[in-house]
C-alpha cells in the first residue's frame, strides 16, 4: 500500500551502485546500533549474544525502512519472512516485520514516465481515455494505476519499479550476508539452493508476460466457479515491465472482519478450497499468499484473484507429500504423520533423533485440532502458543535446523498464508471434511502439469 504521506513518491535506487550503497548504510546502522545495545546490556550486567543484540525494535525498524526504501527483491524477501514465519517468530519480529505488507514508496511522476516511455513509446498517453498518475497501490516489485481505454474499459496497470529485474541476484545476496553477518543463521547450514531457487522465482515474478500467461490459466481453470474472478488480460497493453489487465472492483478481503460469520466463513472457506484445488487438482499454484493480492466484492461474495507472478507447477513428488502427511493426520496415527514429514522433507531426520518426544508432542495438538469434529474454529489460537514454544525450543538446536526441499517451502507459504487469512477472518470452516474428499484420489506419479 502507498503511504499516505508521501504524495510525491521516492525514488527507486535503480543501480547496482546505488542499491550496493543502500545495503552499505543499512550494514553500518546494524552494527552502530549492535554496539549501542551490547554496550547497555553490559553495563547492566549482563552477556548479551549475537542475536539479542541484532534483535532489537530498532535495528529491525532499521531493516524494514531500508527494505522498503529498495523495494524489488529486498523487500520481496522481507515479505516473505514476515509471511512465512507466521505465529513462531518472536512477538515484536513479526509485528515489525509485518510493516513490509504494508509499506511502499510509489515512483515519482518523472521515473514512472521514464518508465512508460520505455514500455509504449512518448506517446503512450494517446492509448487512454485517462491514466491516473497517482498509484492505486504500489508494492514490492511495482506499483498500480488506475486507466481508461478510448472505449471506455477500465484497467489496472501494473508498472515495474526501474532496475529491479536487474537487481535481483544481487539484493538476495545482499539480504544473504546480512543474514550471515549477523549471526541469526547457523555457518553450517547450506542455503546455496534456496537462494538459487529465489532468485529464479523472484526473475519469473519481475516478468509481466509470464505473469499475463499465468493470469490467463487460472482464468480459464476457475471461468466456470462462480466463487471467484481472475481479471482479463489486455495483451496489447502488457510488456516484460508493464502488466495490464481487467479493472475488477472489490474490498480488501481483511477488511470484512466484521462482516457476519457466514460471510467471513464463505470467504475462508473458498479460500482453502482453492488451495486444495491448486494442490491436488490443478498441478498449478499461486504462491504468494499476501492478503492484498485478493479482494471481495461484497454484494456477491466473489473473491478476485490478483498477481500471479509466483504462480508455479506442483510437482507430484510434492503433491503425494502433502497427500501422505494429511491422510495420517486425519487417521490419528502419529507414527505415519511423523514418518511422512519426514519422507516429505518437512522434517530433517537429525531433529527427529534429537527431539522425537518433542515432534510427538507437536503432531499430537495438530492431530488433535484436525480431528475435532465440525467446523474448525481459526480464532481460536491457544494451541499456536503451544506449537511456538515447541518450535522455539527446537530453533535454539542449530545444529538439527533443516531446510525443506524448496517445492515443499513454497506450497507451504501459500497454505501457512491461507490460514493465517482464515484467522484474521475468525472464520470458521469444516476443514476435515473438504480434505477428506481426497482421501480416495488417484494421483499419477508421473502427472505432467497443465501446458501453459
Amino acid at each position: 500500500m502507498t503511504d499516505p504521506r508521501d504524495a510525491r513518491g521516492r525514488a527507486v535506487p535503480a543501480s547496482r551502485l546505488a542499491r550496493f550503497g543502500a545495503f552499505g548504510k543499512l550494514a553500518g546502522g546494524l552494527a552502530g546500533g549492535m554496539m549501542a545495545e551490547g554496550a547497555r546490556r553490559l553495563a547492566d550486567g549482563q552477556r548479551p549474544s549475537m542475536g539479542e543484540m541484532m534483535l532489537t525494535p530498532r535495528n529491525i525498524g532499521r531493516v524494514a525502512d531500508q527494505l522498503a526504501h529498495l523495494r524489488g527483491a529486498a523487500m520481496k524477501l522481507g515479505q516473505m519472512i514476515s509471511m512465512d514465519a507466521g505465529d513462531v517468530l518472536p512477538t515484536e519480529l513479526s509485528d515489525i516485520m509485518a510493516r513490509l505488507r504494508e509499506r511502499a514508496h510509489h515512483m515519482p511522476p518523472a521515473q514512472l514516465q521514464a518508465v512508460l516511455i520505455a514500455a509504449w513509446g512518448k506517446d503512450w498517453r494517446n492509448r487512454f481515455r485517462h491514466f491516473e498518475a497517482h498509484p492505486m497501490a504500489a508494492a514490492s516489485i511495482g506499483q498500480v494505476h488506475r486507466a481508461t481505454l478510448p472505449d471506455g474499459r477500465l484497467l489496472a496497470i501494473k508498472v515495474q519499479y526501474p532496475g529491479v529485474a536487474a537487481s535481483i541476484d544481487a539484493d538476495v545476496d545482499n539480504v544473504a550476508t546480512l543474514l550471515r553477518v549477523s549471526g541469526l543463521m547457523p555457518k553450517t547450514l547450506d542455503i546455496a539452493p534456496l537462494l538459487a531457487e529465489a532468485k529464479r522465482q523472484l526473475h519469473e515474478e519481475a516478468d509481466y508476460v509470464r505473469e499475463g500467461e499465468q493470469i490467463e490459466r487460472f482464468g480459464a481453470l476457475l471461468a466456470a466457479d462462480p466463487r471467484y474472478q481472475v481479471p482479463a488480460l489486455e495483451r496489447s497493453l502488457t510488456t516484460p515491465q508493464v502488466l495490464a489487465m481487467e479493472y475488477v472492483p472489490g474490498v480488501a478481503i481483511e477488511s470484512i472482519v466484521d462482516a457476519p460469520q457466514a460471510e467471513r466463513d464463505a470467504a475462508a472457506h473458498a479460500m482453502i478450497d482453492l488451495v486444495l484445488r491448486e494442490l491436488f487438482d490443478f498441478g498449478w499454484m499461486q504462491t504468494d499468499p499476501n492478503f492484498a493480492n485478493y479482494r471481495i466484492q461484497r454484494d456477491t461474495g466473489r473473491i478476485v484473484l490478483l498477481d500471479f507472478g509466483a504462480a508455479r507447477p506442483v510437482t507430484a513428488e510434492t503433491r503425494d507429500g502433502y497427500h501422505a502427511l494429511l491422510m495420517a493426520g486425519l487417521d490419528g496415527d502419529r507414527d505415519r504423520a511423523r514418518d511422512a514429514a519426514v519422507a516429505s522433507g518437512f522434517l530433517g531426520e537429525a531433529a527427529v533423533a534429537r527431539h522425537r518426544a518433542l515432534i510427538d508432542r507437536m503432531i499430537d495438538v495438530v492431530i488433535g485440532e484436525l480431528g475435532r469434529p465440525g467446523a474448525f474454529d481459526f480464532a481460536d489460537r491457544s494451541f499456536v502458543g503451544v506449537l511456538r514454544e515447541q518450535a522455539m525450543t527446537m530453533a535454539n538446536d542449530r545444529d538439527t535446523w533443516h531446510i525443506p526441499p524448496v517445492e515443499t517451502l513454497f506450497a507451504q507459504r501459500k497454505i501457512s498464508g491461507t490460514a493465517l487469512l482464515a484467522a484474521r477472518l475468525q472464520a470458521k470452516v469444516d476443514v476435515r471434511t473438504m480434505v477428506e474428499r481426497y482421501r480416495t484420489a488417484a494421483f499419477s506419479s508421473d502427472r505432467e502439469p497443465m501446458p501453459g
